[in-house]
């Protein structure tokens, strides 16, 4: 998260739009109709604007986003590399799909699997 929009990310003010949109709109991703995660601004925060509760906590403003619509918006802007994405406060990290095609499950659950007998 942004330094600047820490404070506002964690207000109350904040965390009960957030709820009141998600309830809104269904908890349904208002691009692809998937479960929704993610209450978006459409007007990007900065800090010249992260305390104009017109833009930070208007419905107007808002939208609800599943992860891979909120990654694909920020791709456009950022371009995020396959297997990131961008979790609920703006930070960089591997997706759950990035870490199931790393291997990395795949490995783990190799070593718990009992060898199979083989007739030949």
């Amino acid at each position: 998260m942004k330094p600047w929009a820490e404070k506002f990310y964690k207000s109350r003010a904040w965390q009960e739009v957030r709820q009141a949109y998600f309830i809104y709109r269904h908890g349904i991703c208002e691009r692809c109709g998937r479960p929704g995660e993610i209450v978006h601004h459409k007007e990007y925060l900065t800090p010249l604007n992260i305390n104009d509760p017109n833009i930070t906590l208007s419905f107007d403003n808002l939208e609800l986003l599943c992860l891979d619509c909120h990654n694909k918006e920020h791709s456009k802007q950022d371009s995020v590399k396959d297997g990131l994405m961008f979790d609920d406060d703006g930070n960089l990290i591997q997706s759950p799909r990035g870490l199931e095609n790393s291997g990395l499950f795949r490995d783990r659950r190799a070593a718990f699997r009992k060898p199979r007998n083989r007739l030949t």
